[in-house]
C-alpha cells in the first residue's frame, strides 16, 4: 500500500473522519492559547507515558455513532498511552473518554454552540471543562461532582483537580501556573530566557 494511502471502509464497516472539515483555529490568538494549553500540559506529564494530550482532535464517544463527535481545542486522557492517532475512539481506548478538555474561544463561537458542547460534555464523562475566551480574558470552569458538570463560580486561584495547575484570570490576559508555581510559557518565552 502506498504511503499515505488509507483503506476504505469494507462493506457494512462505519467510517469514522478524521477531520470535520473546520480550522484548527479561527484567528492567531486562539491558535497561540490553544498551543500554550496542549505543549505546557504535554510537557507536565513528560515522564508519565500513559497520560495522552492532543489538540483539535476528533472524538468519537460512541461506536457506530460517526455522526456524534466533538473536537476539544485541547484534550487531556489519564491512563492512555501518549502516541500519535487519527481520531479519539473511547471504544478502542479501554472506554475511557477524556478527563479534561479545555476550548478557546473565537469570535465565530455562539453561546448555543459552546453550551451544546458542554452539554455532550457532560453527557460523555469529561470531569473537568475549561473555556477561555482571549478577547475579553474571562475564564469559565465547570468541575464534575456525581453526574454532573457544576459551574465554579470564583475561577480566581482555582487548581485544577487532575492536572494541578492554577488560573489565574486577570484584565490583562489569562495566567496559567504550574504545579511548582512557575507560569505556563510559550515557546518564544522559554527561549528568551
Amino acid at each position: 500500500k502506498a504511503h499515505g494511502v488509507r483503506d476504505w471502509p469494507k462493506p457494512g464497516e462505519v467510517f469514522y473522519p478524521e477531520t470535520d472539515g473546520k480550522p484548527m483555529a479561527d484567528n492567531t490568538k486562539q491558535y497561540r492559547w490553544m498551543v500554550l494549553f496542549i505543549e505546557n500540559i504535554k510537557d507536565l506529564f513528560t515522564h508519565q507515558p500513559n497520560v495522552f494530550v492532543a489538540g483539535d482532535l476528533l472524538w468519537y464517544p460512541a461506536q457506530g455513532r460517526p455522526d456524534i463527535s466533538l473536537a476539544p481545542d485541547c484534550l487531556v486522557a489519564f491512563g492512555r498511552p501518549r502516541g500519535d492517532r487519527g481520531s479519539y475512539k473511547q471504544w478502542e481506548e479501554a472506554g475511557v473518554a477524556p478527563h479534561v478538555v479545555f476550548e478557546v474561544l473565537s469570535p465565530n463561537n455562539t453561546t448555543i454552540e459552546m453550551m451544546d458542547k458542554l452539554a455532550a460534555y457532560e453527557r460523555y464523562g469529561v470531569e473537568e471543562v475549561y473555556y477561555y475566551d482571549p478577547d475579553n480574558h474571562g475564564l469559565r470552569a465547570w468541575l464534575r461532582q456525581w453526574d454532573k458538570l457544576q459551574r465554579v463560580e470564583s475561577v480566581e486561584g482555582l487548581q485544577s483537580p487532575l492536572l494541578k495547575i492554577r488560573f489565574w484570570p486577570t484584565s490583562d490576559g489569562l495566567k496559567v501556573e504550574r504545579p511548582d508555581g512557575t507560569a505556563f510559557e510559550s515557546f518564544q518565552e522559554v527561549r528568551e530566557n
